[in-house]
């Protein structure tokens, strides 16, 4: 029943794990962390985080979690930004003799720099006795995800004269860490060396991330020259990238060139559709706009809808944008009506090019400020102390008005905001982010 389990998970097929998992009258160790481990790499962090906490309450102290849970566990704390759990957790491994477990380390690496916490994630980086690829790759990825691209770089030649060999999880690390710092030439000469002095050939997974980093430097030509020249097929990675970057910059040729592709490859993929129909809107093509969109609901396929999460005194909260059902809603839009209302005095403009459809400016305004993360904000103003950072996790890319409202709000409310995107991690204070306005 538990290899049923792991089957359904590596497949994707979270409902039928959960269906199987459920059936069991007798739960071991293993099967909870199938479970467990299913939710975490099937993007349901909260759903692990609670199976979770349902485990540690029905399973008896001498079947308690063991090293492969934690690894689990500390994902989904990770994807949820949720430090004051993943400490809880650090304390468990701490109680319990796992700290000396490589892959616990290194998944507890990942969690402090997912939470925003790089320093506490380089000292308990520094704290091990015995390193390996993933270990440093986590340190990579972790200063890569802030920004910090050249510190990415110099931990990787830290890592060579250390004698560990990269592994091709260091070079899509590395590239990623270039892309959101926009260093392209030292991206391109990494790419250069996997092959050349590492042997490592490149997967699709190393050239839709050197597509995105050309891309988001708004080299859309060389980007596309580069999907032209590469030696495999680009598939859905490489191609999306080519789209998230023609959304940026709002170039509709290559939008609509790498959508042609996508739709072809991925029919049922929304997210390409939307991508679309909002370059076409940044483009006032509202006609176009329509067309797709007519396209999307002719295949039966909806947007996926933004969450954001955001954890207050250990518990984890869930905001989707049409959220009437939590207890402060009214609370919420209230202070984020007067928010909104008070900064534009002080400079703020409302980005409301943002939404997809042909209305007034009023009505545009309205939907921009009902957005999921904004939610989560007005949430973590209301229930967290004056000196506690806010950490938001949002499941899509952070929008440009929600970018903007997140930096008056820092410096308006005297508040240190760190969200973390599907892309990376903005860290807000007085009235800047760490992105640099380059996401």
């Amino acid at each position: 029943m538990t290899t049923l389990v792991d089957m359904y998970a590596k497949f994707g097929c979270v409902a039928y794990a959960s269906a199987v998992f459920n059936q069991m009258a007798v739960k071991n160790v293993v099967s909870w962390s199938a479970m467990i481990a299913c939710y975490a790499k099937n993007g349901k962090a909260f759903e692990a985080l609670k199976l979770f906490r349902e485990m540690m309450l029905k399973t008896e102290e001498d079947v308690g979690p063991n090293s492969v849970t934690m690894v689990s566990v500390l994902q989904a704390c990770a994807a949820l930004a949720a430090l004051e759990q993943g400490k809880l957790i650090h304390g468990y491994i701490l109680r319990n003799g796992l700290d000396t477990i490589l892959p616990v380390i290194s998944a507890l690496v990942t969690m402090y720099a997912r939470c925003g916490k790089l320093e506490v994630a380089q000292q308990v980086f520094d704290g091990m006795d015995k390193r390996d690829v993933v270990s440093w790759n986590s340190l990579i990825s972790g200063f890569g995800a802030h920004g910090h691209g050249k510190k990415a770089i110099d931990i990787f030649k830290d890592m060579i004269s250390c004698g560990i060999s990269p592994s091709p999880v260091s070079f899509v690390s590395l590239l990623g860490a270039c892309s959101h710092a926009g260093l392209v030439d030292e991206g391109r000469a990494l790419f250069q060396a996997m092959r050349k002095e590492y042997g490592i050939i490149p997967s699709v997974e190393h050239y839709a991330s050197m597509v995105d980093l050309l891309g988001r430097a708004n080299k859309l030509e060389e980007a596309a020259k580069f999907i032209d020249d590469m030696r495999i097929e680009p598939g859905p990675k490489v191609w999306g990238s080519l789209l998230g970057s023609s959304r940026i910059h709002c170039n509709v040729e290559f939008a609509e060139r790498a959508s042609t592709k996508l739709f072809q490859l991925e029919p049922a993929n929304a997210g390409n559709y939307v991508l679309l129909a909002d370059t076409y809107a940044e483009a006032g093509k509202w006609d176009e706009v329509k067309r797709v969109k007519k396209l999307l609901e002719s295949r039966g396929l909806q947007k996926v809808p933004g969450r954001s999460w955001i954890e207050v005194k250990r518990q984890i909260h869930s905001f989707v944008s049409t959220d009437e059902f939590n207890p402060q809603i009214e609370q919420l839009h209230a202070l984020l009506c007067e928010l909104s209302s008070e900064m534009k005095e002080k400079g703020y403009v409302p980005q409301i090019k943002v939404v997809l459809y042909d209305l007034g400016e009023e009505e545009k305004e309205r939907i921009v400020l009902g957005h999921s993360e904004k939610l989560a904000l007005a949430f973590g103003l209301i229930n967290t102390s004056n000196a506690e950072p806010i950490r938001i996790t949002k499941n899509l890319r952070l929008c440009e008005d929600c970018h903007s409202f997140t930096k008056f709000i820092s410096k308006f409310a005297r508040k240190e905001i760190l969200v973390r995107d599907v892309n990376r991690f903005h860290h807000f204070r007085d009235g800047v982010c760490s992105c640099g306005d380059y996401w």
